[in-house]
């Protein structure tokens, strides 16, 4: 069995991603003539055209695109197996692509990534931050932070901490519209949604012995839970959202929990990355980073470990 052509899919992957040999070429560092030939070779081998050239454009072909997602893994592949093979450093170095909740990543994420950033200067994080769930492989990301039940087997997952969710408004809400006692008075409420999938989602209650559904149905829907905070404040309803959103609110008393003898599914934080166990030095030594600080800070010891960490 003959070897892959190894130089021909990265040529081929770089292409893709920069949309013409002239960039692929500057970005691999060889000369236009060699990336073209290296995916002529490689569409020869195969018997199939991947990229549609012409005098303005180069795109992906059917085939091409089908097969793209495997050369980014291939490359990534090998580069994270080089740069494996040359051993931790304390001196790590080059780029991170993180993903992560908007919301978690503005609240949560600023001390630590400033804490790994002042230990490894060298290390360049590119923090891309969203409520939409990111293709690790289509998108280049090496690791990504997802509050869930886990539904996606493919990608290597690290469970960190469970995340708390509470049912919450304010008092000045509560006042006018009464407090409920159990979850399905809900459906008499302003219910606030919150959520990344369909509006409709249902919210299920549980207490030993007893279970509710509840279909929210109210003024709001959004997939980013911070948008909902100030309508809450002012009295416009009720809303099922994780604690670290509205923290500084509940702490202050400017909104309360209810029903608090009612528990929701546990959602926790994952730690994802692509399938490859090969990684780069500097992205196990993330990963490795967030899984230890945000776990503590789940507990409530995110200070002070903070502040040793970066001694």
């Amino acid at each position: 069995m003959s070897l892959p052509d190894y130089e021909g899919w990265a040529c081929f992957a770089a292409v893709a991603d920069n949309g013409s040999f002239t960039a692929a070429a500057a970005s691999l560092g060889l000369s236009k003539a060699s990336v073209s030939k290296a995916v002529t070779r490689l569409e020869a081998s195969l018997g199939i055209t991947l990229l549609l050239r012409s005098s303005r454009q180069v795109t992906l072909s059917t085939a091409g695109a089908g097969l793209v997602d495997e050369a980014r893994a291939m490359v990534a592949a090998a580069v994270s197996a080089t740069e494996a093979a040359r051993g931790d450093r304390r001196d790590l170095a080059g780029p991170i692509r993180l993903a992560a909740p908007m919301s978690f990543g503005i609240k949560v994420l600023g001390r630590p990534l400033a804490a790994f950033l002042e230990r490894h200067p060298a290390v360049e994080v590119d923090i891309i931050l969203s409520d939409a769930r990111s293709d690790l492989v289509a998108e280049g990301i090496d690791l990504a932070l997802r509050i869930s039940r886990m539904d996606d087997s493919s990608l290597l997952a690290r469970t960190i901490a469970p995340v708390a969710a509470s049912v919450i408004a304010s008092e000045a809400y509560l006042e006018r519209h009464g407090t409920p006692r159990h979850p399905l008075e809900l459906a008499g409420h302003r219910l606030v949604g919150y959520g990344h999938r369909e509006r409709a989602m249902p919210l299920h209650f549980h207490r030993e012995g007893e279970q509710a559904t509840v279909v929210p149905s109210g003024p709001l829907f959004a997939n980013n839970g911070d948008i909902a905070v100030p309508l809450l404040v002012a009295g416009g309803g009720i809303a099922v959202l994780p604690d670290f959103i509205a923290d500084q609110e509940l702490a202050s008393g400017a909104l309360v929990r209810i029903l608090t003898d009612w528990s929701l599914p546990q959602s926790y934080l994952h730690l994802l990355s692509p399938p490859s166990r090969l990684r780069p030095a500097r992205v196990t030594a993330l990963a490795d980073f967030l899984v230890d600080v945000l776990k503590r800070s789940c507990t409530g010891a995110h200070d002070d470990h903070l502040a040793r960490r970066t001694e």
